[in-house]
């Protein structure tokens, strides 16, 4: 009991984190990080070995949030992602960052898989790149190639919106 107890305090965490970067929501995330962690313990003895205890989490994670998404599929809004901080910009600059932002957004949401999970992965979920290549069982060149494209294809995108500032 108090290995799981361990399980549980190393790990939610990073779950939560990582389901946080996929659905963009606080509610959504906690439920499924609380599956996946229940999940993780009452199969703990499937567990090989021969991965990070982290990235089989993540796995496990992610295939729920997969299973959330599916009965749920819908676009997140960005009144939704509870991250605005007000600055000192003025009014106009704000307005431009969050069109912006929106843009990206909907540029992310557009982008085929695997070049939209491996791109929220890196980047909003701060997940390494090798990490991600082991999550989809594959090598790591083929994380960063996927994760680059990723990122061609939203800079193109915001290229032909007249959104990208060199």
């Amino acid at each position: 009991m108090e290995d799981m107890h361990k399980l549980y305090e190393e790990n939610a965490s990073k779950v939560y984190c990582f389901l946080l970067s996929l659905s963009r929501n606080v509610h959504v995330s906690e439920d499924l990080t609380q599956e996946t962690m229940l999940r993780a313990i009452l199969n703990i003895k499937t567990f090989k070995g021969n991965c990070k205890l982290s990235v089989w989490l993540f796995q496990i994670a992610k295939n729920l949030y997969f299973e959330w998404y599916n009965k749920n599929k819908r676009v997140v809004s960005l009144s939704e992602l509870d991250c605005y901080e007000p600055s000192d910009n003025s009014l106009e600059q704000e307005l431009i960052n969050k069109e912006s932002a929106q843009s990206i957004f909907e540029f992310l949401n557009k982008l085929p898989e695997p070049y939209k999970e491996v791109f929220t992965l890196h980047t909003l979920g701060e997940v390494p790149l090798n990490q991600i290549s082991q999550l989809y069982e594959k090598s790591d060149s083929w994380a960063r190639v996927t994760y680059y494209r990723a990122k061609q294809m939203i800079i193109e995108k915001m290229k032909g919106e007249s959104l990208w500032i060199e």
